[in-house]
Parts: C-alpha cells; sequence; structure tokens
C-alpha cells in the first residue's frame, strides 16, 4: 500500500468543492445474471459532496421510448480520496458506498446520466433532456445504436460493452481524454491506474447458518498489514432481528503491524417463537485509507422455538383434523342445478363482487408463508412438487438467486392465463387493504392465493408453462402434490372468465387453456384433498372471502367435469344427512380384515395407495368387512354415500 501523507488529507479537504462529475466506468453486464452490475462517479476534486446531483437511468427501448425508468438522489454521499463514488449492489467488491438492488440496471441500447436536480424531477417517464445534465453516456449489449436517445443527451457515440465479445467479463470505462476503453472491471479504482490504493478490509464467518444459543465468530482482516491502529465498528441489525437476538461486542481492534482480528457473538435463546431471522454484518466508517472488500453479508439464525401441527404434510397427509370454516350458508345457492348452472353458481360464489377481495401480488408472499406453513416447523413452508420443507425466510427476492430459495409458482401458468403485474402489486398492505375484483378480473390471477404456491426456485423454473402430464413433478417424487395442483387449476377456470382446463397439450402459447383434464381428474381422484389443503383453503379465505369449493366438496368435479356431468348436485348438508351415523374402519392399522361399520345405504368404496394407484373399487350397502391383500403401507380410503363423500386414511401392516 502507498504511503498516505497527512498533507494530501488536508489539500483535498481544502480544495474547491464545485467539481466536475462524470461517469468514469459502468458495468451493467456480470456474467450473465447482472448480480455485479454498477456506475463509477469520479470528481475532478476527491472527498466531493454529491448533494444536488441525482443519478439517472434511461430505457432506450421501443416501450421505454427513451424515458427514466431509475434516478437515484446523491445527496449525503461524496466521493473518496480518490475522488471515486461507486452505486452497486453489496456483490462488487470493493463494496460499493451507494448500495442499490442488484439486476436493476438494464443492458441497453439505454443510457445512464449524472444531472443537478433531484429523482423527483425525474419520475418514471420522463423524457432524457439536456436540461441541468452533467454527463451522461449511452450504452448497449451489441444493440443497435439509439440515435433518438444519443440526440436528447447531447450525444454522437454509443459505446458497446461487448466489443470485445466478452460482455459479462468487461466494463466502459472513461479515459483521461474522455473517451471511452471497454476492458476488465477495476470498480474503486482510477482508471489509469493512479491514486491512492486502499487497504481492503473483509471478514468471514465460522459458518453460514446458526441456531439460537450458538456462538459465531467473525474474523475481520486487512489486505496488508495495519500502519496505525484499526478501529471500526459493526452491526448484525436488519428488519426483525435486533440487539435483544444477539450478546457481545461489535467493536473491532486490528493493532499496529497486524492485520487480523476476531470477534464473537452469542446468538440468544428468548424461548419465543418469533421465526428465523438473518442477522446481518455491516462495517460502519472506515478511515478514508480503507474500503469494503467484503459487507452485508446475512448469516441465518434458526429460531429453536417452532411449533408442530397436529395434522401432516402432503407427504405424510391426514384426514379429519383440520375443519371447513365455510360459513354455514356459504354453498346453499349451488344446490339442486347441474352442468353450466352449476358452474356458474359456483362462479357466483368465488366472484362475488360484493365479498370477494383480491391483494397484491407482494401480498401473496405473506400468505403463502401462512397458507403453505410446514406442519413439521412453523419457520418453513412446504413446497409443491419437491415435496419438501424450506426456511420461510429463504425466499428469493427480486434480481437474486433462485438457488435454495423458494417463490411463487402459478399452477395455471401466468403467461397462459394472461395475468400481469401493476405497480401496485410490488407493495405489501396487508389483509385489510385490497381490491374490489370479479369474473372477468383476469388479470388479478397473479395474486390469488388459491393458484399459487410456494415452490423451489429451480423447479419452478423447470416446469415452465407446461400442461400438467406433460410435466409431473421431478424426477422420483411421490406424487403427494398432484391432486392439490388439479383443484387449484379447476378452480382458476371456473373463477376467472376466459380461462379454461382442456383435453390433451394445447401449445405453450396458447392463453386461456390448460392441459390436461383427464389427468388432473385422475390426480384429484387419487389424492383426495387432506388437513393440509383444508387448512391452506381456511387461510387463503381470511385473505380473499372466497374458497375452493373442489376441497371443501371434492364432488364438484365429477359434476362439472367428471362421471357425474348432468347430474344434479345436492349439498350434504340436510339436518338427515348430518345425523347419519359416521363411518367407522377398525382395526386401524390392519393386517389382513378391515371392518366397515356404519354404513346406511349404498356405499361406493375406493381404496389408493399413496402413491395414487387404485387398488379396489366396491360398493357395498350394509356393514362388512374387506380382505386387504396388498403390500404394506399408507392408503387411502375414499366413501361415497348419496353424493357425500367421505376420506379416510388407513395403515396396512
Amino acid at each position: 500500500m502507498k504511503h498516505f501523507f497527512s498533507f494530501f488529507i488536508f489539500l483535498f479537504c481544502c480544495l474547491s468543492l464545485s467539481a466536475q462529475i462524470v461517469i468514469n466506468e459502468f458495468d451493467t453486464d456480470t456474467d450473465g445474471q447482472d448480480f455485479e452490475e454498477f456506475v463509477e462517479l469520479k470528481s475532478d476534486v476527491p472527498n466531493t459532496n454529491l448533494d444536488g446531483y441525482v443519478l439517472v437511468f434511461f430505457n432506450g427501448s421501443e416501450s421505454g421510448a427513451d424515458s427514466s425508468y431509475l434516478a437515484f438522489d446523491l445527496d449525503g454521499f461524496s466521493t473518496d480520496v480518490n475522488g471515486i463514488l461507486v452505486v452497486g449492489s453489496s456483490n462488487v467488491s470493493p463494496v460499493p458506498e451507494f448500495l442499490i438492488p442488484p439486476a436493476i440496471i438494464q443492458n441497453g441500447a439505454d443510457a445512464v446520466a449524472v444531472y443537478q436536480g433531484s429523482a423527483d424531477d425525474f419520475p418514471e417517464g420522463t423524457l432524457a433532456t439536456t436540461a441541468n445534465l452533467i454527463d451522461a453516456l449511452v450504452y448497449d449489449t451489441n444493440d443497435a445504436d439509439d440515435t433518438v436517445l444519443l440526440s436528447l443527451l447531447g450525444l454522437t457515440e454509443q459505446i458497446n460493452e461487448d466489443e470485445n465479445g466478452n460482455q459479462t467479463t468487461e466494463s466502459i470505462q472513461r479515459n483521461n481524454d474522455g473517451s471511452y476503453t471497454v476492458t476488465t472491471p477495476t470498480p474503486g479504482v482510477l482508471n489509469d491506474g493512479s491514486g491512492v490504493d486502499l487497504n481492503g478490509v473483509s471478514f468471514t464467518v465460522d459458518q453460514q447458518e446458526y441456531s439460537e444459543g450458538d456462538t459465531m465468530t467473525i474474523t475481520f482482516t486487512t489486505e496488508e498489514a495495519v500502519s496505525s491502529d484499526l478501529n471500526f465498528n459493526f452491526t448484525l441489525e436488519n428488519e426483525t432481528f435486533t440487539t435483544d437476538d444477539y450478546a457481545g461486542n461489535t467493536s473491532v481492534f486490528i493493532a499496529t503491524g497486524t492485520n487480523e482480528a476476531s470477534i464473537q457473538i452469542q446468538f440468544v435463546e428468548d424461548g419465543v417463537n418469533d421465526g428465523d431471522e438473518f442477522a446481518e454484518i455491516d462495517i460502519q466508517t472506515l478511515p478514508q485509507e480503507y474500503n469494503r472488500l467484503t459487507d452485508n453479508v446475512e448469516v441465518l439464525v434458526i429460531d429453536l422455538d417452532f411449533t408442530v401441527a397436529q395434522w401432516g404434510t402432503p407427504l405424510d397427509p391426514t384426514y379429519g383434523f383440520v375443519e371447513s370454516t365455510e360459513p354455514e350458508d356459504y354453498y346453499n345457492s349451488i344446490g339442486g342445478l347441474a352442468d353450466n348452472e352449476l358452474r356458474q353458481a359456483i362462479q357466483d360464489v368465488v366472484a362475488d363482487p360484493e365479498t370477494v377481495r383480491t391483494q397484491t401480488y407482494a401480498d401473496a408472499i405473506d400468505i403463502l408463508k401462512s397458507a403453505d406453513q410446514s406442519p413439521e416447523n412453523s419457520n418453513e413452508v412446504w413446497l409443491l412438487y419437491t415435496e419438501q420443507s424450506r426456511p420461510k425466510i429463504d425466499f428469493q427476492n427480486l434480481g437474486g438467486s433462485n438457488i435454495g430459495k423458494w417463490n411463487r409458482e402459478h399452477t395455471y401458468p401466468r403467461s397462459r392465463g394472461g395475468f400481469y403485474e401493476l405497480e401496485e402489486d410490488e407493495v405489501a398492505d396487508g389483509m385489510n387493504i385490497f381490491i374490489e375484483t370479479n369474473a372477468d378480473s383476469l388479470r388479478h390471477g397473479i395474486s390469488d392465493a388459491h393458484g399459487l404456491r410456494a415452490a423451489d426456485g429451480p423447479e419452478n423454473s423447470s416446469r415452465g408453462n407446461q400442461d400438467y402430464g406433460e410435466y409431473s413433478g421431478p424426477t422420483g417424487n411421490l406424487g403427494s402434490f398432484k391432486g392439490d395442483v388439479a383443484r387449484a387449476v379447476l378452480f382458476m377456470a371456473v373463477r376467472y372468465n376466459d380461462l379454461e382446463v382442456v383435453n390433451g397439450d394445447p401449445e405453450n402459447t396458447t392463453v386461456g387453456e390448460l392441459g390436461d383434464l383427464q389427468t388432473l381428474l385422475e390426480w384429484h381422484r387419487n389424492d383426495p384433498p387432506d388437513d393440509f389443503e383444508m387448512n391452506r383453503n381456511n387461510i387463503v379465505y381470511t385473505w380473499q372471502r372466497n374458497r375452493n369449493p373442489f376441497i371443501d366438496r371434492p364432488i364438484l368435479v365429477e359434476h362439472l367435469w367428471g362421471n357425474m356431468q348432468g347430474e344434479i348436485y345436492y349439498p350434504p348438508l340436510s339436518i338427515e344427512e348430518n345425523n347419519r351415523p359416521e363411518i367407522v374402519l377398525y382395526p386401524n392399522p390392519v393386517s389382513e380384515i378391515l371392518n366397515i361399520d356404519g354404513v346406511s345405504g349404498k356405499t361406493e368404496i375406493n381404496i389408493f395407495s399413496i402413491n395414487g394407484e387404485e387398488v379396489l373399487n366396491k360398493t357395498i350397502f350394509q356393514n362388512t368387512f374387506l380382505q386387504l391383500p396388498f403390500q404394506s403401507g399408507i392408503y387411502i380410503v375414499v366413501l361415497v354415500t348419496n353424493k357425500r363423500t367421505r376420506v379416510k386414511r388407513i395403515v396396512i401392516e
């Protein structure tokens, strides 16, 4: 590291603050995912205060119309001892002083500019202008020149970040004469190699995941031994993770001539289930001869005080523990009808504009955290398709990697349904702020929690917008999700006009049609609604004020699409039916002979293996017994008596 003289500090601080600001380096396309994109600003006077400046990004695409899409006030920031301020995400190293989310800068043909003014002067959609312009760069990644955008900004040259064929590993850098070179990125360093070499500070932790009660060791390191004692602080607070959640010293001391110090932090076991949390290690102000090579690092702190539900997961289903919370008269209006009249009556209930609500797409995250909560751990969600739990806190953030994360899966794919987002969908405003909706509000399918499920990020991508049957889950899955998917998709087809479930596999570009109906009917029959599905139906109802009738009344699927089409539906809610004795299966577990008691009339019995294979279909009229020459395992028994469906679970030893 070069010697840093106090004379230079004095000189830099005393120079005029009326410095020229230029865009010194720009990297918009990084390794295919753009997590390390950045803008580097340079002032001709070091330590320049940037109050009154604004950084603006313009979209040069046809839809962007050469207008602004992002604007950041630079108030409160200054350039460093080399006259540099880097604007980028925490994935950039050295870590920028001005942090923005990853992957939000567009790849071109677009522009970035510095103005005197504020972000309020550039609301989204503001046409590029030379008024109060300080500096601008029009760039592309192998795109045609945007002559209109160049003209609007008073420029004649558009710089191609991919001119060497290495756009993901190179950046656009300004030369001292005002021309540009495309070469290896150098964030935080003067492009000509001059200036003061800063001593980089980094840190490591002894593991990435901790439980309450564990001790975390953080080791701070400088690139070179420090020439004088280095003191600085760090914080751990992050959203709900506060100073009450840990104990330990958050001051770092690295002695002269050394380059390392270790700190121990104790995570508090408080006996309260406040959920898994991320502690975020953030280095505070460093002396100006230092920079941060790593910062804003999150470590997972697992809450040991989670709860376990009374019911099972879809992989180990239970039945009868969770009761429907439907109002007593919720389905009264659909009785005595058949075919299209029945379908219309169901839609009138689940899409009633007087009662039904829609929430924002951001709200859907909170709904899924509750509705898809894992019965095995209240701090986790149960993932569709991959049949596993994952911490709620591991939701995939905008622009972040989906590896190891979960996100929102549309069982009726958004591209096939024609669902889309609006700007207000980005705000989670809670249960009590909602939007009115009706059967024609197809856009609202984007956030309908009956059609959404928590899913593994990569598996969600693999599923894409395929028809079911064409897609049947990842290799080796046990199919515990199949009935849930069928009932979700069929709900969407009734809830919204212009959505259909059809036979076969329509083209994946076909909007308003999804297949395969026969596959979904088979999935519905072989995987009946369990306690997990009823619980999520109850939770979604508290947010949206509508229910999935195919969970509450599975037989309705047969009336609309299956083997009972044309037959009148009679709700099983009469006093006579409710007073009928419950059918009892015993013993359970059973070895060979299963006794059936409580039969009061014609009853159809279907027994399915846990994999969904039908192993027995029989009609009885009185109490009887069945021989079960089947392999050991869990089986689902579906009993249908006078349109009333009962689902039970037995274990064969």
